[in-house]
């Protein structure tokens, strides 16, 4: 049985007529589908709170997400968490502390001045109690007030270089007590052999005090000892 060609068109409209119905019908329903984003209706209310919540409707429903924390980098470029207990945000470097070039001159003739703070010390002991028991020659006498006025010009130098140091790196928070701490003590030490020169008597030994002049040489030996030993070793 052949059909006529106008049935067929007939048949073509209609079937495409009921599709395209279907079409409609399926993009409707597709609105109310709760599993379809409508991107056109977000909520775009900003959020009160401190987080910021992101909310995305589906259909008639409103579901709230919470964010991903939030990540910071510190210095040496490991993740730290912003909501962590403690974390703060943009840890600053430390920065490097830059020094002149007269005060590496000045530290060189420091430290090398330094190496011959214990063997004059050493020697001005020794000659110093050859003195005080009696029984000296003129010779030892002279020996001590030049080993004497040696100590006095290390210190002199030492003082010079080392305080103008220290206030030029003030700012350097490397060793910054210990090299207080050394200055201190030198310092002190200073005014010690002011006051062992002011007690000493004179080369008929008349005037000063023979024993309160040993007594404040040692105790300045000993705190000069003590802020030398303590750079020495302290680093």
């Amino acid at each position: 049985m052949r059909r006529h060609p106008r049935h067929s068109v007939s048949a073509f409209l209609v079937i495409s007529t009921i599709a395209a119905g279907f079409h409609a019908t399926y993009a409707t329903a597709e609105t109310r589908n709760p599993w379809a984003v409508d991107w056109m209706t977000l909520d775009r209310t900003p959020p009160s709170g401190p987080a910021a919540l992101s909310a995305v409707r589906f259909g008639t429903q409103v579901t709230i997400a919470s964010p991903a924390p939030r990540l910071l980098f510190d210095p040496v470029g490991l993740p730290v968490d912003r909501q962590a207990p403690g974390a703060q945000e943009g840890t600053a470097r430390p920065r490097a502390f830059q020094y002149s070039h007269g005060y590496e001159v000045r530290r060189k003739i420091h430290v090398y001045s330094s190496i011959a703070t214990l063997p004059l010390f050493a020697t001005e002991i020794y000659l110093g109690e050859q003195l005080y028991r009696g029984g000296f020659t003129d010779a030892q006498r002279t020996a001590h007030q030049w080993v004497a006025g040696g100590i006095a010009a290390l210190f002199g130098v030492n003082t010079v270089t080392g305080v103008w140091n220290l206030k030029e790196g003030w700012g350097d928070p490397a060793h910054h007590k210990l090299r207080v701490a050394h200055g201190l003590l030198m310092l002190g030490a200073d005014a010690g052999f002011v006051a062992t020169g002011m007690m000493a008597p004179n080369r008929e030994g008349e005037g000063g005090s023979p024993g309160s002049h040993r007594a404040m040489a040692y105790t300045s030996i000993g705190i000069a000892t003590a802020g030398y030993l303590l750079m020495l070793f302290g680093r």
